[in-house]
């Protein structure tokens, strides 16, 4: 469905020296294949670049270099005028509902205006196309006439959805879309959009700092680190047998009952900063596992089953 081939995204900074720009690295050599009808939770520290991820695979921040394949087709190849036509079917909900719905729109206009672009549909179309989808993300019909301050946290969430999924697409980004909400609200978007990836059968990347939320939903995890993909696989390959130290750190911190008394592997030290970053494994100023040639030599991919791949010089065993 969405395959992601050595995928960078970098950025110029303004330097102290005249001469000379600092270049940022938010996302490097990404490799990712996310499967038709299954959600890819993409996690990690605050910072790591997942969002930019996110933005590079829509092309809503151009990649400085790699392929994503929408079936057979790579979009990065694609005119403005044909990806603007393949918008309908690639489609993102952002982290805040509050500044990412139009104040000076109604939440009818909100949903009219993607059917305006890609469909040819009367206004009475898409009335009806608006207070089905309203329904369906389980806000009242009245509501399109409404203005997004007059609405909660949860539900200008609900009507993000909706103005996303209005255009049935394919493949969708949720870029942090629980992480301003209280845990009730969480749940109520979770169980939402784990009904329309049934029923429309999208492929969805999920970005979240929350590993309760990445483990209860997820079908495959990427974890993510300064840019990097460290470790990649299904959700069980993740949290029952993960390879790689960071990861086993990131998820033993998961509250479990059942783990009561068991050692949590607590990660130490700061995060390297995102321009001068570590040489070799960007992970071995941190890893309590690593060796000299950790500090000089860049790790390249391990397989360590048919769904699960690492980046380590040397693996940990299966828990």
């Amino acid at each position: 469905m969405i395959k992601i081939q050595n995928l960078s995204t970098q950025f110029s900074l303004k330097s102290k020296n005249l001469f000379k720009k600092n270049i940022l690295k938010a996302v490097e050599k990404v490799n990712l294949i996310i499967p038709k009808n299954s959600v890819m939770g993409l996690v990690g520290e605050s910072g790591c670049g997942k969002s930019t991820l996110g933005r590079s695979i829509l092309r809503l921040i151009e990649p400085s270099e790699g392929e994503v394949y929408f079936y057979d087709n790579d979009i990065l190849k694609f005119t403005n005028k044909e990806m603007s036509s393949l918008r309908k079917k690639l489609q993102i909900v952002f982290q805040d509902p509050y500044s990412s719905l139009n104040p000076r729109m109604t939440i009818f206009e909100i949903l009219k205006e993607g059917l305006d672009i890609h469909y040819n549909y009367s206004k009475a179309e898409s009335i009806d196309k608006s207070m089905d989808i309203i329904t369906r993300v389980n806000l009242k019909k009245d509501i399109l006439q409404r203005y997004p301050h007059e609405f909660s946290g949860g539900q200008r969430q609900r009507i993000s959805i909706a103005r996303s999924l209005i255009l049935n697409p394919e493949f969708l980004v949720c870029d942090e879309v629980t992480s301003a909400l209280d845990v009730s609200n969480q749940a109520q978007i979770i169980n939402l959009l784990n009904e329309f990836k049934k029923e429309l059968k999208l492929s969805i990347l999920f970005i979240s700092h929350d590993l309760n939320i990445i483990s209860y939903f997820s079908d495959y995890i990427a974890v993510m680190y300064l840019g990097k993909i460290l470790e990649v696989g299904t959700k069980s390959d993740i949290i029952n047998n993960s390879t790689h130290p960071y990861t086993r750190a990131l998820f033993s911190s998961i509250f479990d009952i059942s783990k009561r008394g068991q050692k949590v592997n607590l990660l130490k030290g700061e995060i390297p900063g995102s321009i001068n970053k570590p040489t070799g494994c960007y992970f071995h100023t941190r890893c309590p596992y690593a060796k000299e040639r950790c500090s000089h030599e860049v790790p390249i991919e391990t397989k360590i089953s048919g769904t699960q791949s690492t980046y380590c010089h040397y693996p940990l065993n299966s828990k």
